[in-house]
């Protein structure tokens, strides 16, 4: 062991939804480490990887020119068997038998509280958040949603050309299950007739219905809906709309195209400090922590700690969403009240 720091071998893994940034993340730890003299262990397919020893040695060489492809290199991937107690337990043993002192977890929500339960088998663990939701309640960014946002942002600017060529409306599906983020940031940067997300409840013949009617009668002939994907099928917005007002409504889901594509310069910044700032915590001694944004300022926190947390959603943007569309002031002002 190096006489300055306080681990000579450890490991990197990724988990869960990939997002652009996680190789910019990866090469950030890797060369953080060869700088330090320690050594580097890739944990190739996540938590089943670590389980069932799926190795690879990582040095400078082998993270060459990785900062601007999307996905992992690592691969990533769901594990049942991790998430009983006999499998987490197994995948500590495997730490302790191949002398790993510390781990690098990138990923979300799922992986730190994978990484919690690694913490509690006495296993040193530095997390770094990486989704393209931007849900992470410590932090107040997450590798991957730029350039996710931008993603979804140029699909629905193509789509929009063709909407106003047509005068029709369409219903833009985006990632977002449980976390509006995405949604709402899409559809404030694209010019969005309604955007609908899991926080707000709609009563839909007055938030979507009568907010068509109020753009069309404003002199509006095209109109764009986003809808995250945990706030309501977006193809069942689509036929209610068509139904309701009789306009020409197609829907269109992005997918996973959102996942992919070679991350945007705030991603590949944020991910390679996030990875040198993961390594330098555990060559310190530094266990269960969290990397994390706080303005423009990387911090770390206990994991105990960050995963009790709960992102609130940014109601003060959609509100300002709300004041761009075609509201009367009555309206207006009841969003703030519900809001």
């Amino acid at each position: 062991m190096s006489n300055e720091t306080a681990v000579s071998r450890i490991g990197v893994l990724t988990s869960g939804g990939d997002a652009p940034g996680m190789n910019a993340a990866i090469r950030g730890a890797v060369r953080t480490a060869a700088c330090l003299e320690i050594e580097c262990i890739g944990i190739r397919h996540g938590y089943a990887g670590l389980i069932n020893g799926d190795f690879i040695k990582m040095d400078q060489a082998s993270v060459k020119g990785i900062t601007g492809r999307g996905g992992t290199m690592l691969y990533t991937a769901r594990s049942p068997e991790f998430n009983t107690k006999e499998g987490c337990k197994k995948a500590a043993d495997t730490c302790n038998n191949m002398g790993i002192d510390g781990l690098v977890v990138i990923g979300g929500d799922g992986t730190f509280r994978g990484a919690m339960d690694l913490a509690h088998h006495d296993i040193s663990v530095v997390g770094i958040p990486c989704t393209i939701d931007n849900d992470i309640a410590c932090t107040s960014y997450t590798i991957g949603f730029d350039t996710a946002c931008n993603t979804a942002v140029d699909a629905v600017d193509k789509l929009n050309d063709t909407m106003q060529s047509h005068e029709r409306c369409s219903v833009v599906e985006v990632m977002g299950r449980r976390a509006g983020h995405l949604a709402l940031g899409v559809g404030l940067a694209t010019g969005a007739t309604i955007i609908m997300v899991p926080e707000v409840k709609y009563d839909f013949e007055v938030d979507v219905i009568e907010r068509i009617r109020a753009a069309r009668l404003a002199g509006r002939s095209n109109f764009t809906v986003i809808v995250a994907e945990g706030a309501e099928r977006g193809s069942d917005v689509a036929d209610k709309i068509a139904k309701a007002t009789g306009i020409d409504t197609r829907f269109t889901s992005l997918g996973h195209i959102q996942r992919g594509g070679s991350p945007h310069v705030r991603d590949r910044v944020v991910a390679t400090s996030m990875g040198f700032k993961a390594v330098s915590l555990l060559a310190a001694g530094r266990k269960s922590r969290i990397v994390a944004m706080r303005g423009d300022k990387y911090i770390d926190l206990d994991i105990h700690e960050a995963l009790s947390l709960t992102k609130e959603f940014d109601y003060e943007l959609y509100k300002s969403f709300s004041a761009l569309t075609f509201l009367d002031k009555n309206t207006l002002m009841q969003s703030f009240k519900d809001a």
